[in-house]
């Protein structure tokens, strides 16, 4: 098969530009080769002044042609036009970056070439705001003195000046001083937190946040002590949120939940930890979604040391460390982020409605700007490289890949939906290159995009025709699972559950879950809470009565939990304290917020009972919490031990409607549920791929979960050869109503 490419068809490139999916002109290749190479020069100038050696990490072209995609899934080739020029538009590219950067590998260091380098002889800043007049560097190592550091620009929009050291030799700039650039801009004088800024804090009694020159001295430096670990077969992914990590109400650090929540999540048996809001944001209550400073981690949990520091010990206790990225959109605040960095509203972002998501309230990223590029290829790189982060989970591809961003959008899996004037080709295009960048210099990190969409090739590899993504978040599970708990038991359809647990491409990898963050937060309410809501509160003592809205929300939490990690996907994640059902909603801290719209959120003074997490509850023997917490963990284990979210076997042979019963084999395991509210079945046939003998390893009735030990875990079954439900070999068991119990082929 050929790998020539080329247009389509000339219309076709000419309607996704009138459409606005791609821009008209990426960059000016040739115009900016000249001033690109003096800024490379210029760095490894710099780098030999400080006698560094420059290892140049080669990211070849995929060997693909982008083909592979047909071969997958034929009935792409009804949008062959779309695919092939998308494919087309990457190659191209990649080849202009080979061109005009000396490869991805030179054009993701833009970390190392604006913001602030150092060298034995001074520090050079180097910011790109082609929409300022003038600048100026200004903080304390010059007393914010506009005039005693004002930079020159250079015909592409480049500002930069060289500060040399102080008379003793000692740095221009104090590591810890506050420092911004100060700009004239057509919207007047303004000071900004420099773009490439790698640390910020807020000091107490004010709003605005202050940029920081951060360069500790080596004995400050923290050193990683531990290899990163290998990626697993199947993920069992920990979200969590460092701030709300606390039993106390208060904003907790790096250091308390490197010590407290690690070693948990290690005794859970997860085997990574997702952590939120990592990338600097001036709002807390955003969940960290609204980044300010994206090069910056946030201040508010702890130093940049701590949290190397955190990630380190991990990678001790073999957990992958995956960081929630956010580049789909960027805070609107222009006091300390980017919108409106250098006075224009097209610096970063797309000019007018386009760059706003009215939503979301925020500022949507031109990725059709090379300098946008540049700045959003080198963040992906510096976490991992700075930070030894061991992946990402991509916030809001789904917004990213549609110029209508997924808002009242239905996806019913027509491929029009997916490829057409609506998707927007430079943000697949630039997440397709992010991909490149993450698996080809660090082949063991995984990345997982969050689409609501299903576009089909979003996790096939880039030289394949696809995306590049490793996972696809299974959203349409936690969505399923809210409609079917607003209906009665007898309501639920044995078939829907099944259809929506297994609706995904199977040459594509999903991660599934019953509920993440989304489903706890203020407004909404976690599968326990929808369960049992009030009685909570006053039946969840051991040595107190139970009630049927208790028992029952109890083993349904177990059974949702079981049947989403068996068949939802080949990875798995949980929202810290989900596990045990933790009571309440999370509510950030906030004072009431005024809307442009004139609509007013009303706050809660700011308060953080509900911004923290009762492990405690979980930890209880005297509380029903603890049978929640202990099943997860078994969960967890189970899967470490017989690996069955990747089996390739699976076969689901019952999903009866009258009994409530589904019966399921996943490798060498057979799953039965039986959701019924009342009826348990004595001498149950279900059927196994295998005659022999069975055991149980899992069982959601047992006491230590919580349940009513209704069943012998010492006995075992024994399978004969003759076809049930269209497998070879049966066996006869005991099932309880709400029950979840898992069997394992024994004779081997």
């Amino acid at each position: 098969m050929s790998c020539a490419y080329e247009e389509s068809r000339i219309n076709f490139r000419e309607i996704e530009d009138e459409k606005g999916s791609v821009s008209a002109s990426l960059v000016e290749y040739s115009a900016r080769t000249h001033a690109e190479k003096t800024l490379v020069s210029k760095d490894k100038k710099l780098k030999m002044e400080r006698d560094e050696v420059v290892k140049i990490k080669i990211i070849p072209p995929p060997p693909g042609c982008g083909k592979k995609i047909y071969e997958i899934d034929p009935l792409l080739l009804t949008h062959r036009d779309h695919l092939d020029f998308r494919f087309g538009r990457y190659l191209r590219l990649r080849e202009d970056i080979d061109k005009h950067e000396g490869g991805l590998d030179s054009f993701s260091r833009g970390h190392e070439k604006f913001g602030f380098r150092q060298s034995v002889t001074g520090i050079t800043y180097r910011e790109w705001a082609p929409g300022a007049k003038s600048a100026a560097l200004i903080g304390d190592f010059n007393n914010w003195n506009p005039n005693a550091a004002v930079m020159t620009r250079n015909e592409f929009g480049v500002w930069e000046i060289f500060l040399p050291n102080n008379a003793d030799g000692s740095p221009p700039i104090p590591h810890g001083s506050r420092v911004k650039i100060r700009m004239n801009t057509q919207s007047g004088m303004k000071d900004s937190i420099p773009a490439w800024i790698k640390y910020c804090v807020q000091a107490k009694g004010e709003i605005p946040y202050n940029g920081i020159y951060y360069d500790p001295p080596d004995e400050e430096r923290y050193v990683f002590k531990h290899p990163q670990p290998k990626k697993p077969k199947s993920l069992r992914i920990y979200e969590s949120h460092v701030g709300m990590s606390s039993p106390e109400p208060k904003i907790n650090t790096y250091a308390n939940f490197r010590d407290d929540v690690l070693p948990r999540i290690k005794r859970l048996g997860y085997n990574a930890v997702q952590i939120m809001a990592i990338q600097e944001h001036s709002y807390y209550s955003s969940f960290g979604y609204h980044v300010t400073n994206f090069f910056a981690p946030s201040s508010r949990f702890g130093t940049p040391e701590e949290l190397k520091s955190l990630i380190d010990r991990a990678h001790e206790l073999g957990l992958l460390v995956l960081m929630d990225i956010v580049h789909s959109h960027a805070s609107n605040n222009t006091l300390d982020g980017l919108n409106k960095f250098d006075g224009t509203d097209s610096h970063y972002f797309h000019p007018g409605s386009r760059g706003h998501h009215l939503i979301w309230d925020s500022r949507l990223f031109n990725y059709g700007s090379w300098e946008v590029l540049r700045f959003l290829l080198s963040n992906a790189r510096w976490w991992l490289e700075e930070y030894k982060f061991d992946g990402f989970r991509f916030d809001g591809v789904t917004s990213m890949m549609y110029t209508h961003h997924g808002l009242q959008a239905s996806f019913t899996g027509n491929y029009s939906e997916y490829f057409g004037y609506s998707t927007d080709v430079d943000a697949v295009v630039y997440l397709m290159l992010v991909n490149d960048i993450i698996h080809g210099l660090f082949p063991e990190a995984v990345t997982i995009g969050e689409d609501v969409s299903g576009m089909p090739t979003l996790c096939i590899p880039t030289q394949d025709g696809g995306v590049g993504f490793d996972y696809r978040l299974h959203m349409a599970i936690a969505d399923k699972w809210i409609e079917l708990l607003k209906k009665k038991d007898e309501e639920w359809k044995m078939g829907d559950i099944i259809h929506t647990l297994t609706n995904r491409r199977w040459s594509e990898k999903c991660v599934a879950y019953a509920e993440s963050h989304d489903q706890a937060l203020v407004g909404d309410k976690t599968i326990a809470f929808w369960l049992m809501d009030k009685d909570m509160y006053d039946f969840m003592a051991l040595d107190g009565p139970s009630t049927p809205v208790i028992d029952r929300g109890i083993a349904l939490h177990k059974m949702i939990r079981l049947i989403t990690m068996s068949l939802g996907g080949e990875g798995y994640l949980n929202f810290m304290g989900n596990e045990f059902g933790h009571p309440e909603w999370i509510d950030f801290p906030r004072e009431a917020q005024h809307r442009p719209d004139g609509t007013v959120i009303p706050g809660n003074n700011n308060s953080f009972d509900k911004c923290r997490r009762r492990f405690d509850l979980g930890d209880a023997e005297y509380l029903r919490y603890r049978g929640m917490q202990e099943f997860d963990k078994a969960m967890q284990h189970l899967e470490e031990r017989f690996e069955f979210m990747t089996s390739k076997h699976q076969y689901i042979s019952r999903k009866n409607e009258g009994d409530k019963i589904i019966v399921f084999e996943k490798g060498n395991l057979v799953f039965v549920f039986n959701f019924h509210w009342t009826n348990s079945y004595s001498d149950y046939r279900v059927g196994c791929s295998k005659a022999g003998k069975y055991k149980i390893v899992l069982d959601s009735d047992d006491p230590l979960f919580g349940g009513f030990n209704r069943l012998n875990h010492t006995a075992e079954y024994f399978a004969s050869e003759g076809w049930y439900d269209d497998r070879p070999s049966s066996y006869l068991v005991y099932t309880p109503s709400r029950t979840g119990v898992v069997y394992a082929f024994a004779d081997e």
